[in-house]
């Protein structure tokens, strides 16, 4: 089975809850438009097609649009060994999708990741909490709308409680030298 012969199938087991494939750089994508439908889908990717492997499962702010994010599934069938893409929007107002953790066990991580860094909440997930930041910490780091240099926190002994410096330090590269080793900032000798 190829990857667009399982769209076709997804299509016709479906019909307008999912989109027309769409095919760039020889991989298939597929937009679930009602996203409450999602591990229905996915369990018919699993059961039915063979995807049995759940490679990702990551997510784009698209910050000033509505709906603001689009969670995206990377799926691959060890059996026939083709790729399928899924994706599914998510309004600020929803922010929330059903778990596919019913579908693969692998989910649990990558789910915990989107809650954690981007604030989509997963119904029926067995541990949402967060994976990456400490416990109680008020913020997703990966929206838009969070400052790049950070937010000041009142936590005390946390790493760097104050915002970062976005310019200079030990971790920037330096243009214009010698060579790649001359610039690389971990050999270089701080300044004095």
């Amino acid at each position: 089975m190829t990857a667009q012969a399982a769209a076709q199938q997804l299509k016709t087991q479906f019909g307008d809850l999912i989109s027309e494939p769409v095919e760039f750089r020889g991989e298939i994508s597929l937009q679930v438009r009602e996203s409450g439908r999602i591990a229905e889908v996915c369990a018919f990717c699993k059961n039915t097609l063979g995807f049995d492997y759940l490679v990702d499962l990551s997510s784009v702010d698209h910050y000033g649009d509505d709906p603001r994010w689009s969670v995206v599934y990377e799926l691959y069938a060890l059996g026939h060994r083709c790729y399928l893409r899924l994706k599914t929007s998510v309004s600020e107002e929803q922010s929330e999708l059903p778990t596919v953790t019913g579908v693969w066990k692998t989910a649990d991580w990558h789910e915990r990741e989107v809650f954690d860094m981007m604030g989509i909440r997963f119904a029926g997930h067995p541990d949402l909490r967060r994976i990456l930041m400490w416990d109680g910490y008020p913020h997703h780091p990966l929206k838009k709308d969070f400052p790049l240099a950070g937010k000041p926190t009142d936590l005390p002994d946390v790493a760097f409680s104050d915002a970062a410096p976005m310019e200079g330090g030990p971790f920037v590269t330096r243009p214009g030298l010698q060579d790649a080793g001359v610039r690389e900032p971990r050999v270089r000798q701080p300044e004095i």
